[in-house]
């Protein structure tokens, strides 16, 4: 079984509810940018992860560079699921060919990732991600991964164990995401782990909406450490030319995560039921 963070060192009781709701995909569009900085003003998202190979991570890396206050993560980034909205590898895509399609672009699916990726160029390709997040004035709090390709393989997932002990950084692990991308009982003794993992649901979506099913989550979320990931971003021209024939996380879907976790309502939610707010800073080297 897997060691979970030691909260009680922390000065949390062992029935204490804790909770992060982390934005993955800043970076993706000027949309996401711009709801996830308004998500963290209001003080509800306490956590981020940027993509590095997409077009508007200057603008996040910006941001982040001025505002170090907030916990900031690289989100990895090997696959680009959008129709026509593409990018590619930091690396020159003939040093990395193993990651890229017949255009230079990043594949979309990641069963292409599992057939095609070597982990020498996967290695290769993320070390040059994180080296441009630090050029750019990043301090980055944790590592990620987008689409969670790095659960995979045993063969991926070791070489994201070697990232987090190369730069220092806690990874993202999860029971959750790794059965989610069919490769469950990998993880180690030594893996950081949080308890639970949350994440919206398409049927759920289209049905009684994320707002509902955000809802019921807050309301029976039981102690240990939890984590909301979420995809702020605003259903306007460019997300929707984003999201192309994408409906499952596309732009309406984003629209409802900013909507959420912006909302009064959200946060007294979370006070009445006494929910307490944590980040990666205060879980850095806590790990039994």
């Amino acid at each position: 079984m897997a060691s979970y963070y030691d909260l009680e060192r922390l000065g949390y009781a062992k029935n204490d509810i804790l909770l992060m709701i982390h934005a993955d995909d800043a970076g993706l569009s000027c949309s996401e940018n711009a709801a996830t900085i308004e998500a963290l003003d209001k003080g509800i998202v306490n956590s981020y992860g940027i993509m590095v190979p997409c077009p508007w991570f200057g603008d996040m890396a910006n941001f982040a560079k001025l505002h170090p206050q907030y916990d900031s993560g690289i989100h990895l980034t090997l696959t680009c699921e959008w129709k026509h909205y593409k990018f590619g590898p930091v690396l020159p895509y003939s040093e990395v060919p193993s990651l890229v399609d017949e255009h230079g672009f990043f594949y979309a699916k990641r069963e292409q990732i599992k057939k095609f990726a070597k982990p020498l160029e996967v290695k290769k390709e993320l070390k040059a991600q994180i080296d441009r997040a630090l050029q750019a004035g990043i301090i980055p709090t944790h590592l990620d991964s987008h689409m969670y390709t790095l659960g995979l393989t045993k063969e991926l997932l070791e070489v994201y164990r070697e990232l987090g002990k190369e730069y220092g950084l806690p990874i993202f692990l999860s029971d959750e995401l790794l059965e989610g991308v069919g490769n469950p009982d990998s993880l180690q003794e030594s893996d950081r782990m949080v308890h639970k993992v949350h994440i919206g649901n398409f049927n759920d979506m289209q049905s009684i909406g994320l707002a509902e099913l955000y809802n019921q989550l807050i309301k029976n979320l039981r102690a240990g450490l939890n984590v909301i990931l979420i995809h702020p971003a605003f259903d306007n021209m460019e997300m929707k030319q984003v999201c192309v024939d994408h409906p499952n996380f596309g732009s309406q879907w984003r629209q409802m995560d900013f909507d959420f976790f912006t909302d009064p309502k959200t946060a007294a939610l979370l006070k009445e039921r006494n929910i307490k707010p944590i980040t990666w800073r205060e879980l850095q080297g806590t790990t039994l």
